[in-house]
């Protein structure tokens, strides 16, 4: 059984709850999101697998998951990163924020996501239980795609690119 952290407004831990029943009832949990930069700028994004618990077939940021209880949210991201799209980089924390959303199967994300930002140009070897497709894209690109195919897109990584992308120093 899964379990993510549930959380107050300011992260503070409250306990934990199976990742289903806190998605059913919509409760506020620890999460991240991680956005990975080539040398050209260009963006890893990927499509989720289509069978997963929510969001399956949409395109969103090159990772995103829970970190387990006591688990600091940057080892978490490493963690996953790794067992999603087969590689692991150095990693820096932007911001956070908060978002709750709906979802079209009875379940409500709501989470205090950690944005954490990192460059690689190596190998991505994506987990297909995890990811279905993947690619680097340019910022105008997504903006544009998002702009013409919302849909196609998860609400976080939407998020993300209209109101956070100003917070990353893109001088590295």
């Amino acid at each position: 059984m899964e379990e993510v952290v549930l959380v107050d407004e300011n992260d503070k831990v409250l306990g934990t709850m199976e990742k289903i029943q806190a998605h059913q009832e919509g409760l506020l949990h620890r999460a991240f999101s991680v956005l990975i930069f080539n040398d050209k700028n260009e963006m890893l994004i990927h499509k989720r697998a289509t069978d997963k618990y929510h969001c399956g077939g949409l395109w969103t940021n090159a990772c995103c998951s829970h970190p387990r209880l006591n688990e600091a949210t940057i080892d978490a991201a490493k963690r996953r990163l790794t067992e999603e799209m087969g590689f692991t980089c150095e990693l820096k924390y932007i911001n956070s924020f908060i978002y709750k959303v709906s979802l079209n199967n009875d379940l409500t994300e709501h989470e205090f996501d950690h944005l954490y930002v990192g460059k690689y140009n190596g190998l991505v070897e994506a987990n297909p239980k995890e990811v279905e497709d993947w690619k680097f894209v340019s910022l105008d690109q997504i903006k544009k795609d998002i702009e013409k195919q919302p849909d196609l897109y998860t609400f976080w990584f939407k998020s993300i690119i209209s109101e956070h992308l100003d917070k990353i120093d893109f001088k590295w």
